[in-house]
């Protein structure tokens, strides 16, 4: 009996070392900054969602000090273990609180249905993030900024224009993914285009129902499947996403593409309907020669007042702002947040 009980108690030891390996095993797709302090959190969002999130701290940050925090997600596809958690960390290191989360329904926040998109849902994933950075005593509730990546960029835009206790908003090669939705790339998809990608998302619509499965979007191709003809952001993509560069095992643009319906909620609700009336700073970044350059020059027009500001990045593509940290502008972001969350 004893010799059963001590072998048990020999295979709980090494399950809770196994546990706590795992827990503190860095899994992030980019180096660990001794600098910064990092820990796993979770929130729960309007809709019953459950959040999960790396929360990132300066490592010399003392008790009594209260920063300003920034709530940072994206790109559309990715998880916190990529873009949002570099971008995280390199802001901590610079002195700020900083909180990078997984959306609703991908990496491992919640919903039961995966790798669905919502416009109304990620955006009310950054008020979320946003709730739970004013329960910290260590963040300054007034001074709260937020940071979007590609189609989070736009989901933040939008969360900006809701939601005003963000006081600062920067827009990393953001993509506006209603719009592309609706109109394709560069507007050139027609009217009778449109309403044929409806009567096919509506009939797969049917079709999930009868077969109860979600038909899931074509995934990126696998880098040996490109070919000459494929575009040059689809490689950019598949340069990221499908390598050692930036392959996560729990992103939507790794592996397995989004479902594929929830293409229709972003057709009918223009996230950018209401940008015109953010009043606190913006910042929007881009590249030169991104592909999707248009979709922040488009969106700055329409931005009102004289706190807001386009910058662009010489000779960086859209996925370069990902994780070049040769191009991506942070002395400009951190500029942006000390003068504006002060």
């Amino acid at each position: 009996m004893k010799s059963v009980l001590y072998t048990l108690l020999i295979l709980l030891i090494v399950g809770i070392a196994f546990f706590i390996y795992n827990c503190n095993k860095w899994d992030k797709t980019f180096e660990k900054n001794d600098n910064v302090k990092v820990k796993k959190v979770s929130f729960i969002n309007r809709y019953g969602v459950k959040l999960v999130g790396d929360l990132y701290t300066p490592k010399n940050l003392k008790k009594s000090e209260r920063l300003p925090a920034i709530a940072v997600s994206g790109p559309f596809g990715a998880v916190k273990e990529q873009v949002s958690g570099r971008y995280a960390q390199e802001m901590a290191n610079r002195g700020f609180i900083t909180l990078a989360f997984d959306p609703s329904f991908t990496g491992e926040s919640g919903g039961k249905i995966r790798d669905v998109a919502s416009p109304d849902i990620n955006t009310e994933d950054f008020s979320a993030a946003v709730d739970y950075l004013t329960t910290l005593p260590q963040v300054d509730e007034n001074k709260i900024g937020i940071i979007g990546i590609c189609g989070f960029g736009g989901f933040g835009l939008n969360a900006a224009a809701m939601d005003t206790r963000i006081k600062a908003t920067v827009t990393s090669t953001m993509y506006d993914m209603t719009r592309v939705s609706a109109k394709g790339y560069n507007d050139t998809m027609s009217k009778d285009e449109l309403y044929k990608l409806r009567e096919e998302l509506n009939n797969q619509r049917t079709k999930d129902a009868k077969s109860g499965t979600i038909a899931k979007s074509a995934p990126l191709p696998k880098p040996e499947e490109l070919s000459k003809d494929t575009p040059q952001f689809v490689k950019d993509y598949v340069n990221y996403y499908k390598t050692d560069r930036g392959f996560h095992k729990r992103s939507v643009g790794s592996n397995r593409g989004w479902n594929m319906t929830s293409t229709l909620s972003l057709i009918t609700q223009p996230i950018l309907a209401y940008s015109d009336t953010i009043k606190n700073p913006v910042l929007m970044i881009h590249g030169e020669k991104a592909h999707s350059r248009y979709f922040s020059e488009d969106a700055f027009k329409k931005l009102k007042g004289k706190n807001k500001e386009l910058y662009i990045v010489p000779n960086a593509n859209h996925t370069d702002l990902y994780d070049n940290m040769k191009k991506i502008p942070f002395n400009k972001i951190e500029e942006f947040f000390k003068k504006n969350l002060k």
